[in-house]
């Protein structure tokens, strides 16, 4: 998805949560992005409330996947709703769904629903396909 068009307010949100915050792992910008006491269900899985939680979901991820990357391929924005499908990536490096470290490079898909309150997130549910990644862990795929 080609990002060099004007954004909505609540799509250059979303964008700089993916591009700036997850790809550089740049927890400073999580009070920016997020209302405190914000909730979250990952990709992967858990189920979050705050920005503590969700920096230590950061830590994981970024450590468990090297050089970890988010593209964004499709946003649609519908009131105070972003959606989208992204493709997260890195390099298997740490033990995951029982799966040793491989140092293959991974990638599954997500879906994001971002529930804004304003300027900023109150919500945010990410599905993902966790099969996919697996098997890509396993080298299945």
């Amino acid at each position: 998805m080609a990002l060099n068009g004007l954004l909505s307010p609540q799509k250059e949100v979303v964008r700089v949560f993916y591009k700036d915050m997850w790809d550089h792992a740049d927890k400073s910008l999580i009070p920016k992005i997020f209302h405190e006491g914000f909730t979250f269900r990952g990709s992967l899985g858990p189920k979050l409330v705050g920005h503590d939680q969700f920096a230590s979901y950061v830590d994981w991820v970024t450590s468990a996947f090297g050089q970890y990357t988010t593209d964004i391929l499709a946003m649609i924005e519908e009131g105070n709703h972003v959606s989208g499908k992204m493709r997260f990536h890195g390099y298997h490096r740490q033990e995951l769904f029982g799966v040793a470290p491989s140092g293959r490079h991974v990638w599954w898909i997500g879906m994001p629903i971002f529930t804004f309150e304003g300027p900023k997130v109150r919500d945010l549910y990410v599905l993902g396909d966790i099969y996919g990644l697996i098997a890509r862990l396993k080298g299945q795929d």
